[in-house]
């Protein structure tokens, strides 16, 4: 079985819902809701395949998902379908006519009651923002492969290069006029030919599965492509610039509740990315990392000088439970460190949450431990923004992203500092991120 597609469904196992690009975040909170417990004479969410959507920003972001019914019609798991993709939530509480869906290790929910026949409505909830943080939502019971997005779909089939992937040179453009590079990736679907999946890969990591069609508005031909993953909601709105032509794309890009930039996409096979291992490093005359940092479990604390360590190969992992990419890395991390923890090599995932409350970081990263399977020891390193997370590492150059791989060798010398990760929905970009994984230790294990 491809690397990729054991990720894929150990993922959907994991129940984890998960690019943000760069997993950014300079918000902290402590405030939480409580989970609404079950009651009699529920209503309960009807099984079935239904199309969801975000109300933000004047927009409408389409993400579908399917709720799965055990005894008595009560809901046991909900999956959202990113195109291939599916995330498995079971944390379902429902009181009266409302219902609570927890969205896996994220500090979130959608908080959803039936609006009529086959129809919901809600919020998309997020606890851990630094300000109240409430999206609406929508839904409609549908078939099993509507189209995404409404309007006059058109079949991909038209384009050759969408029938066999198309890669394009890319750049956002936030609102303050800034810029960044990506490598946009889009294609047709393999099952439905009017369907459209892809990403976004940047120099800090990857936007995930999208999923969409290629819609008519106005007049002008759309590449119209969305995603929720539980911590993120996005809509990407690419204009062709000349109909039936998909050379040059133009448009707007909309994150959760007010998040924007523009875009530009030039169709080229070659385009790609800065070498990811020379973003950033260690300052001059620095060659250890030196940090103590308290366990996630009570009373202890994690050192790369400790015992445990030592004549080891080491990777430090840079991480936040409310990052999507991170938890793409550690659903890749934590199956391969039981499998080669034998051969001499430890992992060490220092996160940096959104609260500074030591023990309620604790208990999300533990949280993500459980649901993830993670074998290798986290603990508490501060509060999830990359200035924190630089100052906490002072022998580091500086971290630019969630996550950033610190591979460490028998003697304890950093010998390469990899930022962002390329997870799944990158396609050969994710397999090309395990090789260089491998590889390194492979190296190091050999020296």
């Amino acid at each position: 079985m491809p690397v990729a597609i054991a990720l894929r469904k150990a993922i959907a196992g994991a129940g984890l819902a998960l690019a943000a690009v760069a997993c950014q975040s300079n918000s902290s909170s402590e405030k939480t809701e409580p989970v609404e417990t079950t009651g009699a004479n529920a209503t309960y969410l009807p099984a079935g395949t239904w199309r969801g959507v975000l109300a933000a920003q004047g927009q409408e972001i389409p993400f579908l998902f399917d709720v799965e019914a055990g005894n008595n019609n009560q809901p046991v798991a909900v999956y959202l379908r990113n195109g291939e993709e599916r995330l498995k939530l079971d944390e379902i509480k429902t009181v009266g006519d409302s219902t609570t869906i927890r969205l896996g290790v994220f500090d979130a929910a959608l908080v959803v009651r039936t609006d009529g026949a086959d129809k919901l409505k809600g919020a998309w909830v997020k606890y851990d923002a630094k300000d109240p943080y409430r999206v609406a939502f929508t839904a409609t019971k549908t078939t099993d492969t509507p189209a995404l997005f409404a309007g006059d779909t058109k079949s991909a089939s038209m384009f050759g290069d969408l029938r066999r992937g198309a890669t394009f040179r890319v750049e956002f453009r936030d609102d303050e006029g800034k810029t960044y590079p990506a490598v946009g990736i889009i294609r047709q679907d393999s099952t439905n030919s009017s369907a459209l999946t892809g990403t976004f890969l940047t120099t800090t990591g990857d936007y995930r599965y999208l999923a969409g069609n290629l819609v008519t508005k106005g007049g002008q031909e759309h590449i119209m492509l969305s995603t929720f993953d539980g911590s993120h909601g996005f809509l990407f709105d690419g204009k062709l610039a000349k109909p039936g032509n998909i050379n040059q794309i133009s448009g707007d890009f909309y994150s959760g509740k007010s998040g924007h930039e523009t875009w530009t996409a030039t169709l080229d096979p070659n385009a790609k990315l800065p070498d990811a291992n020379a973003l950033t490093g260690m300052k001059p005359g620095q060659k250890k990392l030196d940090f103590k940092f308290p366990s996630i479990m009570e009373g202890g604390s994690i050192s790369p000088a400790d015992p445990k360590y030592k004549g080891k190969v080491v990777v430090v992992q840079i991480l936040g439970s409310w990052c999507p990419n991170c938890m793409d890395e550690t659903n890749f991390l934590a199956p391969w460190y039981e499998k080669n923890k034998q051969r001499g090599v430890e992992i060490i995932g220092l996160g940096y949450e959104r609260t500074t409350d030591q023990k309620v970081a604790a208990q999300k990263l533990l949280k993500m431990k459980q649901r993830m399977n993670v074998g290798y020891d986290l603990a508490v390193a501060g509060e999830a923004n990359k200035d924190a997370a630089s100052q906490s590492l002072p022998q580091v150059q500086k971290v630019l992203a969630f996550p950033t791989t610190i591979f460490l060798d028998k003697k304890g010398e950093v010998r390469k500092i990899h930022t962002g990760f390329s997870g799944p929905g990158t396609g050969k970009y994710y397999e090309q991120e395990v090789a260089e994984f491998n590889k390194t230790i492979d190296q190091l294990l050999a020296e």
